[in-house]
């Protein structure tokens, strides 16, 4: 899809005046171990502290506050993994207008109950589908069917000029920025700080960061048209989108200076090392911006740098989770099928000869209940350091442990873990 900028009229510092007693100014924060670690001045922007806990409040108010009487007395219908919808349900409540948002069957129980919260009385929620597009179909259906507004999540140029006030904000307080990192999902974000700084400052980097399982991003550059990926990996719930928006794609396409993919598992650890070293409760999406920071470390050595910290609404009922997916991306949590050798001790072997003096079983159990301490047994292990695991197969090898790498066997992982 091919659009001239030119004619766009997206006014994000106008939009700043209009909303800025509802939306709160959200702070740019020194990160001093980012900073040591890539040798750069790195900021966070942090709308994780948003009112509702993430951007998606920019975005959706100014959608709703452009409607006419006429249309804002009909409602509104949104669709939303979570951080859209609690921005709709607050501007529902602020400006006493009802709402029908549709979430995603597997949202996290933290985004429902904040979004009711927000809402106070005077919105809908229905759970309907696997992910959002398949939400998104279900909510459009059904603001045709009452004439309510449909507030799209991403792609409208309220929404995208709505979003475009992070940027505003940020060369406000750091006028002389050189690299800005966006997370993308539907795009919203991406488009709206684009544009706006790209026409304020032509100069400044401007890096687009998507989840691994969910490129579409990279699937429409490929295509040169937004596609709809077969599946994605639902994790990063902010920014998992099957599709990228029209128009999104349209400007961020133009203007971002390069699009990365983050693995799944390097998100969570960046989430750990957030919230250890920096106390930041950072959402999955709303890690996505640090974590591609490892792939430009060169360029952005001695230069100013801005991640935005594109939400906070983790449950913490995902933390064990996350843990878990960061410690097998390490390289340090492995999993195997073990087939003891067929003589007495042979677990005592395991332990005090083929385990390393720092290494932990974290699951131990037999497959075969009649076969103990002979049969297969599927094993856990966090090693101390990945760098120790070569020497760990070596031992079990030369103590004729047979076994299977689960690891590596993704049926199997998926089946037995």
């Amino acid at each position: 899809m091919s659009l001239d900028l030119s004619t766009l009229h997206i006014d994000s510092e106008e939009t700043l005046e209009r909303i800025k007693g509802v939306v709160n100014r959200t702070p740019l924060q020194f990160n001093r171990h980012l900073s040591e670690k890539y040798q750069a001045e790195v900021y966070l922007k942090r709308e994780d502290l948003q009112v509702v806990r993430s951007y998606k409040l920019r975005g959706a108010y100014n959608k709703i506050i452009s409607l006419s009487a006429t249309d804002a007395a009909k409602g509104v219908v949104c669709a939303s993994a979570g951080n859209h919808a609690q921005g709709v349900a607050f501007s529902c409540n602020k400006l006493a207008i009802k709402g029908v948002i549709f979430m995603p069957g597997p949202t996290p129980k933290q985004k429902i109950t904040q979004t009711e919260m927000w809402g106070n009385g005077c919105v809908e929620i229905v759970l309907t589908g696997d992910t959002f597009d398949d939400c998104q179909k279900a909510a459009l259906a059904y603001s045709e069917e009452y004439g309510m507004t449909f507030i799209a999540p991403f792609d409208d140029l309220k929404v995208i000029e709505g979003q475009g006030t992070v940027a505003v904000e940020i060369l406000q307080d750091l006028p002389n920025v050189d690299a800005v990192f966006i997370p993308i999902g539907g795009g919203g974000l991406a488009a709206g700080t684009t544009y706006y700084l790209k026409n304020k400052r032509p100069t400044i980097k401007c890096y687009g960061i998507e989840p691994r399982g969910a490129a579409s991003m990279q699937a429409a550059q490929a295509a040169g048209v937004p596609v709809e990926l077969a599946e994605i990996n639902r994790f990063v719930d902010g920014a998992a989108v099957k599709k990228i928006g029209a128009t999104t794609f349209a400007i961020a396409n133009q203007l971002l200076d390069d699009v990365r993919s983050v693995d799944e598992g390097k998100i969570c650890t960046c989430i750990l090392e957030l919230y250890n070293k920096d106390a930041i409760v950072a959402e999955p999406a709303g890690a996505l911006s640090v974590a591609a920071l490892e792939f430009h470390k060169e360029e952005i050595k001695g230069k100013k740098v801005v991640c935005i910290i594109s939400g906070g609404n983790n449950d913490i009922d995902r933390m064990s989770e996350i843990k878990e997916l960061s410690l097998l991306y390490e390289g340090v949590k492995h999993y195997f099928i073990v087939r003891f050798p067929n003589r007495p001790g042979a677990l005592k072997l395991f332990v005090s000869e083929v385990l390393g003096p720092k290494d932990d079983i974290t699951r131990f159990e037999f497959i075969k209940k009649t076969e103990r301490e002979r049969g297969p047994a599927l094993i856990g292990l966090e090693l101390n350091s990945s760098a120790e695991y070569q020497a760990l197969l070596a031992r079990m090898t030369a103590n004729n442990f047979e076994y299977i790498e689960l690891n590596k066997d993704q049926t199997l992982f998926e089946y037995l873990v």
